[in-house]
């Protein structure tokens, strides 16, 4: 299933505004990048559905949203280990992944995930646009991820 050793995991509601910046991001980025330096996902709400995708990559890069209050646009990197590591549920998509984390956990098949969020002001149902305060911050954050990528796929690919 992996062709590269990162997967970066775009996760989000398509229909919902800039709580989809992380699939607007991973869709985008995809067509940006060297082939070969991650595989890509659009992730949605998928929860539980994405256990063999998470299972089979050793460094996830997952890019979300939050309303933590922050001003729109904030970039937050965060290492979660457990479920309490996560932002604050936004959707039901959050309590998925919480869900999946543990589950992930208890079978011993924790991957290395780095997980990206940018905070957000509102969630515009119906909506597929990104606000202008989103869209001019995704330069910075796929810059980000993409030094992360590299140095991910680098170190892997060192003999240990």
């Amino acid at each position: 299933m992996t062709s590269s050793p990162v997967l970066i995991l775009g996760i989000g509601n398509y229909l919902m505004g800039d709580e989809g910046l992380g699939v607007h991001f991973v869709n985008q980025l995809k067509e940006e990048v060297e082939p070969g330096l991650a595989d890509f996902l659009d992730g949605g709400t998928a929860g539980f559905q994405l256990m063999e995708y998470l299972e089979s990559y050793p460094n996830i890069i997952m890019i979300d949203a939050t309303l933590d209050g922050k001003p729109a646009g904030t970039i937050q990197k965060v290492k979660p280990r457990f479920s309490k590591d996560f932002p604050s549920a936004m959707s039901t998509h959050e309590i998925g992944l919480k869900d999946l984390v543990e589950g992930l956990l208890l079978l011993g098949k924790m991957p290395d995930i780095h997980l990206f969020i940018m905070s957000i002001e509102k969630i515009q149902p119906l909506s597929t646009l990104l606000s202008p305060e989103i869209e001019i911050t995704l330069p910075k954050l796929k810059r980000e991820v993409i030094e992360l990528a590299r140095h991910l796929s680098s170190h892997a690919s060192q003999p240990a």
